[in-house]
């Protein structure tokens, strides 16, 4: 029995598991010493991913764990530009490789899945799928995999939008874009459209206030760029990442992009949420300022939160 740790390599952390440990993510797990199989007790949430995935060794515990699903206008991923007017099953499960103090989601994005993982939360990549074919009569033009981190379980995503593919039905990823380029060329092949967030513009912020790392975001915008549609969104956060300054960086760097002078830029309000309530809600004048300056550079850009 093999009892060596594990690198899980999916994002810039690069953690370090012994067996049965879980990453920062709370949702890839060291499963070495513990093979996975078709009968494994205890883990029926990853029954059905072992003939894709026969591995003994680093796997998301969230495959198949569905923690929210809804069918929403495409709008509200935030997309403005691809397939406007249409509705899209998104569907969310529980983990997040960052650690924004504002998260309005981190009831999932920051559990480790104990009160979610059950067969009732359970979806196959099929049974997601045969939901999103259901739903076409009501408008659904295919899947959006959204408000956790989608990539932390990237198995889950990939398998899922293969088949999805498959059923002509597109495929949308809303995520942070803190995941390493090997991961973002096997998933990105399989998705229509991206939301990413930037969430600002300086290193210091990512690493002391995110968690995370701005060049892996960069690199993975980039990547996405030559594959994908793409949309970004900054939320603006008072003190944070609020000055003309920044947005002005932001802008050119959206503008050095493949396509970039086609790729729409999202100007986001901030409201005091999660472990950052010491500070108001983003005022509008200065959303309206930023939107301004942003115009002036690019050619979609849009307000949100107001």
């Amino acid at each position: 029995m093999n009892t060596a740790s594990l690198q899980c390599n999916v994002c810039p952390h690069a953690c370090m598991l012994p067996p049965g440990a879980t990453g920062r993510c709370r949702a890839r797990k060291n499963y070495t010493g513990k093979e996975i199989t078709s009968d494994t007790p205890g883990m029926p949430w990853i029954r059905d991913a072992c003939h894709r995935h026969p591995v003994s060794g680093i796997f998301p515990s969230n495959y198949g764990i569905v923690t929210s699903l809804a069918l929403d206008p495409i709008e509200k991923k935030p997309l403005k530009l691809f397939c406007p007017g249409s509705y899209i099953l998104s569907a969310g499960s529980f983990g997040c490789n960052l650690g924004c103090p504002f998260c309005q989601n981190h009831s999932i994005s920051t559990s480790d899945g104990s009160e979610f993982v059950s067969e009732d939360n359970r979806l196959t990549p099929e049974e997601l799928v045969r939901i999103a074919v259901d739903t076409k009569s009501r408008g659904n033009i295919g899947i959006a995999f959204t408000y956790n981190e989608p990539l932390v379980g990237y198995e889950y995503v990939l398998d899922t939008a293969r088949l999805a593919h498959e059923q002509s039905l597109k495929t949308v990823l809303v995520t942070a874009g803190c995941i390493n380029k090997p991961v973002a060329k096997q998933v990105l092949p399989y998705i229509d459209a991206l939301n990413i967030d930037l969430k600002s513009f300086r290193n210091d912020v990512y690493r002391n206030i995110l968690g995370g790392d701005l060049d892996t975001v960069r690199s993975f915008i980039e990547t996405a760029c030559t594959m994908c549609h793409v949309e970004l969104t900054t939320l603006i956060v008072p003190g944070m990442n609020d000055t003309e300054e920044e947005m002005t960086q932001i802008c050119d760097y959206i503008t050095s992009l493949p396509n970039g002078a086609d790729i729409p830029l999202h100007i986001s309000r901030f409201f005091p949420r999660h472990r950052m309530t010491d500070r108001p809600p983003t005022d509008v004048s200065t959303i309206l300022n930023l939107h301004r300056l942003a115009s002036a550079r690019l050619k979609h850009v849009f307000t949100g939160n107001m």
